[in-house]
């Protein structure tokens, strides 16, 4: 058995296993892409026109959304996220049912528009699914994981096999002979169209597999940053060694509110985390630009006075943290704005079709018809 042989071997049994759930996930992945685009048209509380006036207290917009709540939640619980002048701002909680509860709300006069149980919105189930195949995490972890790095090694041997001997072949390895028999287009479309998506889907792999393996993400940014282990995401300052502190005289997040919009006054958005119990910082992130993920600050307050503990702005973070702020946007396609994401749609596609079409090929070849013999002619007398 030659080498090529022996890829074909393993490109064909992985492809296989794997194939039911990258069709799954690439296929969930490609609607999930324009989530914010089909949102904004089809829920028209997510946008407003931008006023002169300045935006209500985090306060203001805790106490709207949990008004209609009462013991469901405390405001020490929440979410609050602005994303913009000309976006509505949210706040976020769990109920008593454990169900995620997300209310959007007018940033400048504190009015509540709409309320979501996203347990039951499209795109978080299919969010979900793409993440998890509604599997239990630990299982799906695994099952989505592994089949992900099955699918990395496909593209790889894919272009191995694709990857024509002879010069003047090379050609034809480029396009698709759509007046073919059916058995040809198919066995082009998979080909020729794994050929022109595997850069892309490489990206969108790697980029997904960081978010489901740590460990992963911490060896790219080690590489990244010549061996000098970054610090991490969310800051973990000691509160026991702060002496007694006197008690902010207004409302937490109004202090942590305030304070993000003097330190990153260009950032359009800003997202305040749960004040928790007191024991732990109160974290708070600003984005140079609502619905991206990549250039951001991150700030950690003390959960009683309201001082400012730490900060980290994104000029002063190391390549690999740049890099890791990055993934998100990278995985969407976004990092390139509408371009990035059509493309992105496209890989994702053309992903999920490849196991469609490598499985014919796979039966076309076990139920190949033998040719007709010709009935053999006696010759009499």
């Amino acid at each position: 058995m030659t080498v090529k042989q022996l890829v074909g071997k393993l490109h064909l049994w992985l492809g296989l296993a794997s194939g039911l759930v990258v069709f799954i996930v690439s296929l969930t992945g490609a609607i999930f892409v324009f989530q914010d685009e089909i949102r904004d048209l089809t829920e028209p509380w997510r946008t407003m026109e931008a006023q002169a006036t300045a935006m209500a207290l985090p306060s203001q917009l805790q106490a709207a959304a949990l008004a209609p709540h009462p013991g469901q939640a405390t405001p020490a619980d929440t979410w609050v996220t602005y994303f913009g002048p000309e976006r509505s701002a949210t706040v976020f909680f769990t109920d008593k049912a454990g169900n995620p509860i997300q209310v959007y709300l007018n940033p400048y006069t504190g009015q509540v528009l709409k309320e979501q149980n996203l347990r039951t919105h499209f795109f978080t189930i299919v969010q979900e699914i793409h993440m998890h195949l509604l599997l239990p995490e630990a299982i799906a972890k695994w099952v989505v994981g592994g089949s992900v790095i099955i699918f990395v090694v496909m593209l790889l041997t894919g272009l191995v096999l694709w990857w024509p001997k002879r010069k003047h072949e090379r050609k034809q390895r480029f396009s698709i002979k759509w007046g073919a028999r059916w058995r040809r287009v198919n066995y082009d479309l998979h080909n020729v169209l794994g050929f022109y998506a595997a850069s892309i889907g490489l990206v969108l792999a790697l980029t997904g597999l960081v978010m489901i393996f740590p460990w992963m993400l911490e060896s790219v940014q080690l590489a990244v940053d010549g061996g000098k282990k970054a610090p991490p995401e969310l800051m973990t300052t000691q509160l026991d060694t702060l002496q007694t502190v006197s008690a902010a005289t207004q409302p937490l997040p109004d202090v942590v509110y305030r304070s993000v919009r003097r330190l990153s006054p260009t950032h359009e958005m800003i997202l305040i985390g749960p004040t928790g119990t007191g024991k732990t910082p109160a974290y708070c992130w600003t984005y140079q630009k609502a619905l991206h993920y990549y250039h951001r600050d991150e700030y950690a307050f003390h959960p009683v006075s309201g001082k400012l503990l730490e900060s980290r702005f994104h000029a002063t973070k190391s390549a690999g943290t740049k890099l890791s702020d990055m993934n998100y946007d990278l995985h969407t396609g976004q990092i390139l704005g509408f371009g990035g994401k059509l493309v992105a749609f496209l890989a994702s596609l053309i992903s999920a079709s490849l196991p469609v079409t490598g499985t014919v090929i796979w039966w076309g070849r076990r139920h190949k018809k033998s040719p007709h013999k010709r009935p053999v002619r006696v010759a009499v007398g």
